[in-house]
C-alpha cells in the first residue's frame, strides 16, 4: 500500500509512530492514500503558473502528520467516512500554505530536498501560491459544517498570530522562554491541535475524547518543535539528515539558547556567540560545542521530557486501544530521538 511513493513500513517509520495492529496500520495507510490523492486533485489548476507552484511541494512529499493524526483520531469515532479524508487534506493543505509563506520570510532557497518556490519563482508567486492553498483548505472545510468552518478560521488567526509574535519579539518585561513557547504553541501546536479535533469531531467521537484529542496535539505540536530545537544543536548532520546549527546560521533564538542566555553559569564565550547570526562554519562548530556542554541544552530535555508526560496524560481520557497505543508511541519518541 503506498505512502508517499513508498510502503506500509514507511508509514511505521513517520515520526517514531509505532502501529503493531495491522488492521489499524492499514487503515491509516489507505487513509492517507485517499488523502494524497485528493490534495493532488485540489490544488491541480488550469493556468499553467499556478498548477505549477500549487503542486510543487505537495509532489515533494513530506511526513504528513497532520493528516496521519487527523485519521488516528478518527479511530475514536464510531464512523468513517469522506469527512475524515477531507479533514486530513484540508489541515494538510493549511500547512503547506504556511510553509510557503514561512520560505519568504525566512528566505530559504531549499524546501524537502527541492528549490523552494520563493527561490524557483519568486516572493510574490510563493505568497499567492500560499493563499491560494489557504482557499482551497477553507472551501473544503466548508462541506464539513458550520463548527468545522469556524474552527480553521480560528486556527488561521492562531497561526498568524503565532508568526507575529515571532516577528515582533518578546515586548519589555517578557520571559523570553514563555514568549517562544507560547509563539511555538501557535505556530506548530494550534494545527496539529486541529488535527486531533477535526479527527475526533468527523468519525463521532463523544466530545470528551475529542477535547482529549485536541489537547493532546496542543501539546505534543510544541514537544516536536521543541524536539526539533534540540536536535539541530545535538545531533550531527549524518544522524538528523539536517545541516548543524541551522538556527544559529540564521540568527534564531531556540530553547536550548534561550536557557544559555538566562542561565548565570554560562560560558561568557557562548554568550557572546548568540548575539546574533553566525555565518563563519568553525564559529558554528565552535557555538555547538558550547552548547552542547551547557546547562541550556539539558533544561531543554528537561522541558521536552515534561511536554512528552503531559501529552501522555491527555490520552488516560481515551479508551485503552491501538491508536491509543500509537499516540503514546509519538511521545516517546520525541524524548528518545533527541538523546
Amino acid at each position: 500500500m503506498s505512502i508517499q511513493g513508498g510502503t506500509i513500513e514507511d508509514l511505521r517509520a513517520t515520526v517514531g509512530l509505532s502501529i503493531a495492529d495491522e488492521p489499524l496500520l492499514r487503515a491509516i495507510a489507505g487513509g492517507l492514500g485517499d488523502v494524497e490523492a485528493l490534495l493532488r486533485e485540489v490544488v491541480r489548476s488550469e493556468v499553467k503558473a499556478v498548477n505549477d507552484a500549487a503542486t510543487h511541494l505537495v509532489e515533494a512529499g513530506g511526513k504528513r502528520f497532520r493528516p496521519m493524526f487527523t485519521l488516528l483520531a478518527s479511530q475514536f469515532g464510531v464512523k468513517q467516512d469522506d469527512h475524515v479524508i477531507i479533514a486530513a487534506a484540508a489541515v494538510e493543505l493549511v500547512h503547506l500554505a504556511t510553509l510557503y509563506h514561512d520560505d519568504v520570510m525566512d528566505e530559504a532557497t531549499m524546501r524537502r530536498g527541492a528549490v523552494s518556490v520563493n527561490a524557483r519563482w519568486d516572493n510574490t508567486i510563493a505568497i499567492l501560491t500560499g493563499d491560494f492553498l489557504f482557499a482551497h483548505a477553507s472551501r473544503l472545510v466548508a462541506d464539513l459544517g458550520t463548527d468545522a468552518a469556524r474552527i480553521i478560521a480560528e486556527t488561521f488567526g492562531e497561526l498568524v498570530t503565532g508568526q507575529m509574535r515571532e516577528t515582533v519579539g518578546p515586548v519589555d518585561g517578557e520571559d523570553p522562554v514563555e514568549h517562544y513557547l507560547t509563539v511555538i504553541a501557535q505556530k506548530t501546536g494550534s494545527l496539529i491541535a486541529t488535527a486531533g479535533r477535526f479527527g475526533g469531531m468527523m468519525s463521532g467521537a463523544p466530545d470528551g475524547y475529542i477535547d482529549a484529542l485536541r489537547r493532546f496535539g496542543d501539546i505534543i505540536g510544541t514537544a516536536f518543535q521543541i524536539s526539533d530545537d534540540i536536535i539541530d544543536i545535538a545531533s550531527p548532520s549524518d544522524e538528523s539528515g539536517k545541516v548543524q546549527g541551522t538556527d544559529l546560521r540564521e540568527g534564531v533564538s531556540t530553547l536550548p539558547m534561550l536557557y544559555a542566555l538566562a542561565d548565570p553559569s554560562t560560558d561568557p564565550r557562548l554568550l557572546e556567540l548568540l548575539q546574533g547570526p553566525i555565518e563563519d562554519d568553525d564559529l558554528v562548530a565552535e557555538a555547538l560545542e558550547l552548547l552542547r556542554s551547557s546547562a541550556g541544552l539539558e533544561q531543554a530535555r528537561a522541558t521536552l521530557s515534561d511536554y512528552a508526560r503531559r501529552a501522555r496524560a491527555e490520552l488516560a481520557a481515551l479508551p485503552a486501544s491501538p491508536a491509543r497505543d500509537a499516540c503514546e508511541s509519538v511521545a516517546d519518541y520525541l524524548v528518545a530521538r533527541t538523546r
